[in-house]
């Protein structure tokens, strides 16, 4: 269930969090000196060996045990802004609204109304409507963000295990529901294009914009593409 934006459904309420029993994650940055950098293709982490070489052979790069206390300790800058993956349907999908101080979550929403804490679920959230107005409150640190969370497996590796995207990306936030609606026609297992596209623009005062964004781009059923023919 995507991030509800307009009240269309009364009784629309976000998919729980799914359990985290992925082999590995998807980053479209990292940090450097404790500041965030956006990258320009597909960051993996896992704590598997085997799983690192996999990636590594599929998307390029080279595995690189780094000093993080995560269990996700190998790094691999892969080559690759985009990549072929399977979703389950439309919940392989969560998202919510969430506004942190420090480490404490001081407000967590659908967009209409609170999911937590439970004294307050279901509550009224009073979140603007338009999206616009919520990214200026998120900005100004008066409203929460985007978290939303993707699992697939890779389709050239199907066995390898299941990834996760975690990202607060207002663009992807935007058009989430499409997304899901697109998923939901597949009716099952569907092959999907992940990936970080390229934004260029210039701004009213002249000034050159650049930026990636993550994008998933529904193709086909999944059956459907592993019983096309081989040449």
């Amino acid at each position: 269930m995507a991030i509800r934006i307009f009240e269309t459904d009364p009784d629309a309420r976000p998919k729980q969090t799914f359990s985290d029993d992925t082999v590995g994650r998807f980053h479209g940055g990292k940090q450097v000196d404790n500041l965030p950098v956006a990258l320009s293709e597909w960051r993996v982490t896992t704590g598997d060996p085997e799983v690192a070489d996999d990636i590594a052979q599929l998307m390029g790069g080279t595995p690189v045990e780094t000093d993080s206390t995560s269990e996700n300790f190998i790094e691999i800058l892969t080559t690759q802004d985009k990549v072929k993956v399977v979703l389950s349907g439309p919940d392989a999908i969560s998202s919510d609204l969430k506004l942190w101080n420090g480490s404490a979550l001081i407000h967590h929403c659908d967009g209409v109304e609170f999911l937590s804490p439970d004294e307050d679920r279901g509550k009224p959230c009073r979140c603007p409507g338009l999206m616009d107005d919520r990214k200026a409150a998120a900005k100004a640190k008066r409203g929460p963000s985007p978290s939303i969370a993707v699992t697939f497996r890779l389709a050239e590796d199907y066995d390898l295990g299941l990834f996760r995207l975690q990202t607060g990306s207002w663009k992807l936030a935007e058009v989430l529901h499409e997304v899901e609606n697109a998923l939901d026609r597949v009716g099952g297992e569907a092959l999907c294009s992940l990936e970080l596209e390229l934004v260029e623009y210039t701004t009213k005062k002249g000034r050159d914009v650049s930026y990636r964004k993550p994008v998933i781009r529904v193709l086909k059923s999944y059956n459907d593409a592993i019983a096309e023919p081989k040449f």
